[in-house]
């Protein structure tokens, strides 16, 4: 194969005029300010699916692995999302509790990134079945009939696999257990950083972590926020 160039491919951030510093804030925690960036992402015809998110895992030993999974919901004890627990993600999960999740939110008037760090743990089986339980029946009957990244010999078979399930619960008043293999995670971060993307690529980066226990903080370069947090800047 050729070596292909993308060198010329480049996008320019902004008119240099639009920052996003300190003062832009709305909050002194970082939940409040994921509110305010995914509001404003949701108003936007430009984005389609604005709680789409990379979900970073790893093995044991530190081989990582990446993949899109959506955000189905966030508070104060951090961001939630679902999925089979028997999956490589589930795997990974299970021998390593750690993950980083990426939002990247470009329009025509700006380019935003949300990087989350922190432990992951396992939501209770209510959560789960209530969420479960609220998704359309035909993704009941598809989570229930995949054994996620497990090979399968052709999309035939996956069709037939489906069909069993949907067969065996075809009536509307049938109603799809919950898997024992399915449910929810959350990640409780530790690390929450907002990207903006500026001219010349002088980019701003804000971010929130938990300071390590008995940590000095600089005041020159680290303020204390609420709820426990400090804030400081980082170089693009």
């Amino acid at each position: 194969m050729a070596h292909i160039d993308l060198v010329g491919m480049r996008k320019v951030y902004s008119d240099g005029q639009t920052f996003f510093d300190v003062e832009d804030l709305v909050a002194r925690e970082p939940f409040g300010q994921f509110g305010a960036w995914l509001k404003e992402t949701c108003a936007s015809p430009e984005i389609a699916e604005p709680n789409a998110m990379s979900l970073a895992t790893s093995t044991a030993d530190g081989r990582p692995s990446v993949r899109m999974v959506l955000l189905k919901g966030y508070d104060k004890k951090g961001f939630r999302f679902f999925t089979n627990k028997e999956s490589r993600k589930g795997r990974e999960l299970d021998n390593n509790p750690h993950a980083a999740l990426l939002f990247y939110w470009a329009t025509k008037a700006w380019s935003r990134q949300v990087r989350i760090e922190g432990p992951v743990e396992k939501l209770s089986e209510d959560m789960s079945d209530e969420y479960f339980h609220a998704r359309p029946k035909s993704s009941q009957i598809a989570a229930s009939a995949s054994n996620q990244s497990d090979v399968i010999a052709n999309r035939e078979t996956l069709r037939q696999k489906f069909k069993e399930v949907e067969d065996k619960y075809s009536s509307e008043t049938d109603v799809v257990p919950l898997p024992s293999f399915w449910g929810g995670y959350v990640v409780k971060p530790d690390v929450v950083e907002f990207w903006q993307g500026q001219a010349a690529r002088l980019h701003d980066r804000l971010i929130f972590r938990r300071p390590e226990p008995d940590e000095k903080i600089n005041p020159d370069t680290t303020s204390a926020m609420d709820d426990g947090w400090v804030l400081e800047r980082l170089q693009p």
